[in-house]
């Protein structure tokens, strides 16, 4: 919702027309909060971890890779306050959800399939994490927070600090983050090797109000992580950075069709440094660094005209992936190969994507939109796809349509919704132009393939609700049939080039597939201060053949207990899943046995003065479960008990 979007120039950017914002809505997602009832110091990845559509891939400790709709981050978008940021890693080692620390988000805008195109192209949905951002004109000039603890199972310690200083003209807030870990133990109290790692976030905001109605604001988030194991892989990363910045001017009109214009700038630039020396048991040591710049720009209108609402935006960008590889024995100085597996590809993207809103009465709305976007690639080094795909084309232009609607309808406690979507999406840059990319999961080198058809995604959704003061539900499902899905395929020629590889895969597209997604929600007020909360979730998909695809949700469940006295909260929750039998052994999976996890919390809040404090003494996996899932790359054991406390101050 824009209103949600903009509120940080609100109330005092436009005096007694705050409401203006409020009617300004297009969407019907609500924004998610960065906080969970379990943990204080929660990561991003913990926080996306507990909503019923994102799972996650898992190669160690730190840098999970989200799945929207249990769909890779190829079919998905990933941005920040809707800037579009791509990592610099051909093995995914560097989501973009692992730039960013949970102190400098203020919510998560989850939307699922068609309805996440106003950032781009997608088949699953969209994920836009918003930064923190100061109202204008608060109480308080200063205000902020610090968050300070320590897990004792990785023996990791961790700071979290928040400052802000606002006027009725001027706004500044910062963060600064650290996090050091050492290596994690599993539920044998074996250690998990090469699972260390050390990350430090920093973010500033500037905002000027330029008039009663218009700000100007300049961001800016630095991020760098130092010696990150992967114990799923056989190589590990020995430097990450990340420079994000945004310029903003936001206009906010009283009057007429026209409510709020919102224009940014951007460019982020990451370099990501993997690194295989501490591996003494590799044979052959592979560097393998990459780049990643963009540039963007994204302009946003609404409009209000009686009962339909209105949001257009316009999105462009350049970005340009590069990544080396090269070979060597143990003696650096006898250099054995080199090549170029992301070789220096560059896409531009524009794209006008519009989201409406009409009301047809108080209790049932119409929601659709559509986008239109212009993809265009080129590879600088074109005669390493020669190579598997002679005479494929340098450079290459696709259209991508997409088209979304849902019907709404409230009838007293009751809620109901029906939708559709068609969309397009175009290949990564791995999936068109990745030489010789080696995934550890299935023992692989991959070949991208210029020559790939565009996904056509054709989706239909539904959910029905039910809420009243002490009792809550609501199913959603949600069926995807893909055309020209994109997957990698064994190559009866070429041999591979990593000495730990057993072929050679090419992506290619199969002529269709399917999938469906499940969640069941439901919450319960037993007693006025004790209530209960309740998560189901089961997915399914299956190729042209009826062969299971990888990385599936088996059918998933949380629940979780809570009760409050006075000054002190206490939390008990148990999540785990069923045994995974819908895997694929074309793409590396096995059977995965179930599991069920137990965790507890205790809150004791408490003040100093003119500061609130919490104190918070909680345990992850208290029964030291040993399990891995099926997301989990090679079957990695996940931690085992995790104890850990943490003390937060707001002042």
């Amino acid at each position: 919702m824009l209103g949600i979007k903009v509120n940080a120039q609100a109330p005092s950017i436009f005096n007694d027309s705050t409401k203006l914002l409020k009617e300004v809505k297009v969407t019907a997602n609500a924004k998610k909060k960065i906080e969970t009832d379990m943990k204080m110091a929660v990561t991003v990845d913990e926080f996306l971890a507990t909503a019923d559509n994102i799972s996650f891939i898992k190669r160690g400790a730190y840098a999970w890779e989200p799945l929207l709709n249990n769909m890779s981050t190829e079919r998905t978008t990933v941005t920040i306050d809707g800037m579009h940021v791509f990592g610099a890693c051909t093995d995914k080692m560097d989501p973009i959800t692992s730039y960013v620390e949970s102190n400098n988000l203020s919510a998560v805008d989850v939307t699922s399939g068609q309805g996440g195109n106003m950032h781009g192209a997608t088949i699953g949905g969209s994920i836009d994490m918003t930064r923190r951002s100061t109202p204008f004109g608060l109480d308080k000039k200063w205000n902020g927070s610090y968050q300070t603890g320590f897990e004792f199972n990785n023996s990791q310690f961790f700071n979290l600090g928040n400052v802000a200083y606002s006027t009725d003209k001027l706004v500044a807030d910062g963060s600064i983050a650290f996090r050091k870990a050492g290596n994690y133990y599993d539920g044998y109290s074996n250690k998990v090797k090469h699972s260390q790692f050390q990350k430090f976030n920093s973010s500033l905001g500037l905002a000027y109000k330029t008039s009663p109605l218009s700000s100007v604001r300049l961001d800016a988030i630095f991020d760098r992580a130092d010696n990150v194991g992967f114990p799923a892989l056989p190589m590990d990363l020995w430097l990450s950075r990340a420079l994000i910045t945004s310029a903003t001017y936001k206009q906010l009109f009283k009057d007429g069709w026209l409510r709020a214009l919102d224009t940014k700038i951007y460019f982020n630039a990451l370099e990501h440094y993997m690194d295989d020396t501490k591996r003494s048991e590799n044979l052959v040591h592979m560097d393998m660094p990459g780049w990643s710049t963009t540039y963007g720009m994204l302009a946003k209108a609404n409009f209000i005209r009686g009962d339909i609402s209105s949001e257009v935006q316009l999105n462009l960008y350049d970005n340009r992936s590069i990544a080396e590889m090269t070979m060597y024995p143990q003696d650096r100085s006898k250099k054995t190969m080199f090549a170029y597996s992301w070789p220096w590809v560059t896409t531009r993207y524009g794209g006008l994507s519009i989201n409406n809103s009409w009301d047809f009465s108080a209790r049932s709305s119409l929601l659709f939109g559509g986008a239109l976007g212009l993809n265009y690639n080129r590879s600088k080094y074109v005669e390493f796809n020669w190579i598997f795909h002679p005479g494929a084309p340098q450079q290459k232009t696709r259209l991508l349509p997409s088209l979304h609607a849902s019907y709404q309808l409230k009838l007293n406690q009751f809620d109901f919704s029906v939708g559709t979507g068609y969309g397009h999406r175009a290949p990564s840059v791995s999936e068109a132009y990745g030489y010789y990319i080696y995934n550890s999961f299935d023992r692989y080198d991959y070949i991208g393939n210029p020559n790939l058809k565009n996904e056509i995604s054709y989706e239909a959704n539904a959910s029905a609700g039910f809420k009243n003061e002490k009792f809550g539900i609501k199913a959603k499902v949600n069926v995807f049939s893909i055309q020209n899905y994109i997957i990698g395929r064994v190559l009866s020629l070429g041999s591979p080039m990593n000495y730990q590889s057993v072929g050679v895969k090419g992506y290619t597209s199969l002529s269709h597939a399917q999938l469906f997604n499940f969640s069941l929600n439901a919450n319960y007020n037993i007693l006025e201060n004790l209530g209960w909360k309740g998560t189901l979730t089961y997915a399914r998909a299956t190729d042209e053949k009826g062969g299971n695809l990888p990385f599936i949700r088996p059918l998933s469940y949380q629940s979780s207990l809570s009760y409050r006295y006075r000054d002190f909260k206490f939390q008990t929750s148990v999540n785990g899943d069923l045994e995974q039998k819908n895997y694929s052994p074309e793409y590396g999976e096995d059977a995965t046995p179930a599991y069920t996890v137990l965790n507890l919390s205790a809150d004791y809040s408490f003040k100093l003065k003119n500061v609130s404090a919490v104190l918070q003494v909680a345990a992850e996996n208290l029964l030291n479960q040993y399990y891995s899932t099926y997301a989990d790359w090679g079957n990695i054991p996940r931690m085992g008990r995790n104890i850990y406390t943490s003390l937060k101050f707001k002042f």
